[in-house]
């Protein structure tokens, strides 16, 4: 299954769950602390929208950066998140379908261009796809509505644990423990911070 088709499939495991919540369900509390299943969906929504900025970078040579900053990303969530519901809803899916669009169009020369994220990492354009990829399949599993991890595909697992160890290492005397962890020198994993 190929890069593209992760991020297609947790796309639609990521909407299905959205719509499996009725709109009193929508206010309740998501797996994230302090983020009502509303701030899940208003992030996934401006997550779209702001890969859409990168995406506009790549192909047009003109920077757009996802965020003017992590204070216009917090606004954007708050704002999103007190829509109504059918609001909410329409915005989540039409910003989903308007990505996919949008990577659909973008010519083959565009996806080796250069792009800065939010987190002030320049990749190439094609990891634009993993990006979405990690938030439609882990914040699906956010929504606490019945989507796990063994919901989705191995490999899509085996890419996510890669990139939060990848992230981990970096991080100090976590990586300490959880080398001794995952080398089975240790029967307790490390407390570690947020990965995504």
């Amino acid at each position: 299954m190929s890069r593209r088709a992760w991020m297609d499939l947790g796309t639609e495991v990521f909407l299905r769950a959205v719509d499996r919540l009725d709109d009193a369900q929508l206010s309740g509390p998501s797996a994230l602390p302090g983020w009502t299943r509303r701030h899940v969906i208003a992030h996934v929504h401006g997550n779209a929208e702001a890969l859409r900025r990168l995406l506009s970078w790549a192909a047009t040579g003109v920077e757009q950066r996802m965020y003017a900053g992590p204070r216009q990303r917090a606004e954007e969530i708050e704002s999103a998140s007190a829509l109504p519901a059918r609001t909410l809803r329409t915005l989540v899916a039409q910003s989903a379908h308007d990505l996919a669009d949008d990577m659909d169009r973008l010519p083959e020369q565009a996806w080796n261009a250069l792009v800065v994220t939010a987190r002030g990492r320049t990749v190439p354009a094609a990891e634009i796809v993993w990006m979405r990829t990690r938030e439609v399949t882990v914040h699906a599993v956010d929504l606490a509505n019945g989507v796990g991890f063994a919901d989705l595909p191995e490999e899509v697992n085996a890419a996510l644990i890669a990139d939060a160890l990848d992230t981990h290492a970096k991080g100090g005397e976590a990586a300490a423990g959880l080398a001794a962890w995952l080398t089975g020198r240790n029967a307790q994993p490390p407390a570690l911070g947020p990965w995504l």
